[in-house]
């Protein structure tokens, strides 16, 4: 079983010319702890060592920074499923190697829910990154993990590959990486905030492996 890749731990000390990474390490630091409503600029601040006014030459306001921490989560998520799906043997049949690569997409997405909650409550709360996407605005190189993909890019590339190998219909690859996402991420919402966090949290990796089955079956019709 992968480890979840986390963001680095904040520095104890503050370097002069580096605020800006000691602020965001600080604001990955609150997020860890409490969510996307944890991280506020004062405590930040309070956290590198510096007088509040001097963060706004690097963030301008919470929002700022709350962004910057929200890319470190992201590329956090996209790190971990690079770990998972480096794990998958590479001598596999075209059609299992695919197969194995939707399922350790989506592994990777709810184990971090499970070990990281606050980093991925901070990664997947609102924003408007969908609608980004569709006016051709490129994505936050700091949301990508070593391959240069996010989490979303990531579950494409595995879903593309499905096509690729005759697993998946190319009439059904259109939007599939939206009903897919919404299933995974459903559950792992439901463990973490909802009524099935007694019953199915213990075994998450279980019930998610038979969620995500689910998923491929229907996706490729079968």
């Amino acid at each position: 079983m992968t480890t979840v890749s986390k963001p680095p731990l904040p520095r104890s000390t503050y370097r002069h010319g580096d605020l800006r990474r000691a602020l965001l390490e600080a604001g990955v630091e609150l997020a860890r702890a409490g969510g996307p409503e944890a991280v506020v600029l004062r405590e930040a601040t309070r956290r590198a060592g510096v007088a509040p006014n001097a963060a706004y030459r690097h963030f301008e306001n919470r929002q700022a920074l709350l962004y910057a921490v929200r890319s470190a989560a992201l590329a956090a998520v996209a790190r971990a499923m690079e770990d998972e799906l480096a794990a998958i043997p590479q001598d596999l049949p075209p059609a299992e190697f695919a197969r194995a690569n939707v399922r350790a997409v989506g592994a990777a997405y709810l184990r971090f829910a499970q070990a990281e909650t606050g980093l991925f409550r901070t990664a997947f709360g609102p924003s408007d990154d969908l609608k980004e996407r569709g006016q051709g605005i490129p994505a936050d190189a700091e949301r990508k993990g070593q391959s240069g993909l996010d989490p979303f890019e990531l579950l494409g590339a595995a879903l593309d590959k499905l096509v690729s190998a005759g697993v998946l219909p190319p009439g059904r690859r259109p939007g599939a990486e939206f009903l897919a996402w919404s299933a995974v991420h459903g559950l792992a919402m439901l463990v973490m905030d909802g009524p099935l966090g007694p019953v199915v949290g213990p075994q998450m990796q279980q019930i998610g492996q038979q969620l995500l089955d689910m998923v491929e079956k229907g996706l490729c019709g079968e």
